[in-house]
């Protein structure tokens, strides 16, 4: 199967061609970034205190697995393949429980919360049996800002590099982000999205701007420069805060106060701004002075996307029930917003006349950066590329 994919200008041109239309149709190209994307690196997968007491748990699919994330007795949250070692029978059949223990319903294995095998029918006559060797399967955990990341692969990639990396790109160090606290927010909101559209879609088209002036009124009020098509994400690694307009007062809907203080430890340059990080493959962080964003991504198929949105708040905004609304429904109509103009796209990945490809124009030649990124991961060519799956 072929993809073409330049990394260097059409001849005579100021624009950049994207992969053609096939990348974002093709059951065997999705099942490959499965296997060699998602499945390979650092994955956001929930909020840790979702999981508040031991015994409490969730199950979330991760590429083509589904995972177990436990918070245990003595080695706080863990997780493993959702797969029990004597028949292969899925130990946890719902999304989420409370247990003293995981046991498989099939033959009754039952697991410590730690993962080893503490109970199965006969078991003490089969001494030889090693209760780790024959526990679920572990998967690599790690918690930062708040959230639970699991890597499924044998070897992770290193977190500091993978994830904290792409901090450093976007905020020019990882100390610029911890001044929001994001690991001290309380969960204000979250809104679950199922949208008819690919991955890369949705990531393409929150990495640009030079679709605000056209759906994003809303926003576009809020942050003027939005509406000139400068994106948040620039090229290269230039850090960027996006500035509020004159008038406006916050990060709300229709521009106004929103009621509440600013996060105590932002900087003077965070003020009134607007950052937008992507970390690969599937999660968005933006941060506004008084309350933080974070989109997770879950990809179902190569035509559906599940989206999970977050508005975390000061800890005091949510006990104090202050209003919430405006902060939130302005983000939220920027997904509404984003995820029709995909859906709305995505049909058109499978059309003759996308069949080479679409352009990038000059405030759009980040995202260059991403299809390079994608092309590497999946084995791809730098030049007329090519899959073979």
């Amino acid at each position: 199967m072929i993809i073409d994919h330049l990394d260097e200008p059409l001849p005579g041109s100021s624009l950049l061609p994207t992969p053609s239309g096939v990348a974002y149709t093709d059951p065997e190209i999705f099942s490959r970034e499965q296997s060699e994307i998602f499945e390979k690196l650092w994955n956001c997968v929930m909020r840790a205190d979702s999981l508040s007491s031991a015994g409490e748990w969730k199950t979330v699919t991760i590429g083509r697995e589904e995972i177990i994330v436990v918070r245990s007795r003595k080695k706080g949250i863990r997780a493993y393949f959702n797969v029990c070692a004597h028949r292969g029978m899925r130990v946890c059949t719902s999304g989420e429980g409370k247990n003293k223990t995981l046991q498989c319903g099939y033959h009754a294995w039952t697991y410590a919360l730690e993962g080893d095998l503490a109970a199965a029918p006969n078991l003490t006559s089969m001494p030889d049996v090693d209760r780790q060797d024959y526990g679920l399967k572990p998967v690599h955990v790690r918690e930062w800002l708040g959230y639970v990341w699991v890597c499924l692969a044998e070897e992770p990639p290193n977190f500091d590099e993978a994830v904290l990396g792409e901090v450093r790109t976007r905020f020019g160090e990882v100390e610029s982000i911890d001044n929001y606290g994001i690991e001290n927010l309380k969960l204000g909101e979250s809104k679950t999205y199922d949208v008819a559209a690919n991955w890369k879609l949705i990531i393409e088209n929150f990495m640009e701007c030079y679709h605000c002036a056209t759906i994003h009124p809303e926003l576009t009020e809020v942050i003027p420069e939005f509406a000139d098509g400068l994106a948040s994400q620039r090229m290269n690694g230039e850090v960027h805060g996006s500035e509020f307009g004159e008038e406006i007062k916050g990060f709300t809907v229709d521009g106004s106060a929103s009621g509440f203080e600013e996060l105590p430890r932002i900087a003077p340059d965070q003020d009134r701004k607007y950052y937008a990080i992507t970390v690969k493959p599937q999660v968005f962080i933006n941060t506004v002075p008084d309350h933080v964003i974070i989109h997770r991504m879950f990809p179902v198929s190569e035509s559906r996307t599940t989206v999970v949105c977050d508005w975390l708040f000061l800890p005091e905004v949510i006990e104090r029930d202050l209003p919430i609304e405006k902060s939130v429904e302005l983000f939220h109509r920027v997904n509404q917003q984003d995820f029709e103009a995909c859906e709305q796209t995505q049909p058109s990945m499978s059309s003759k006349a996308y069949s080479g490809g679409g352009a990038l124009v000059p405030s759009e030649h980040h995202i260059s950066e991403f299809h390079a990124w994608w092309s590497s991961q999946v084995a791809v060519s730098e030049h007329q590329t090519k899959v073979t799956v």
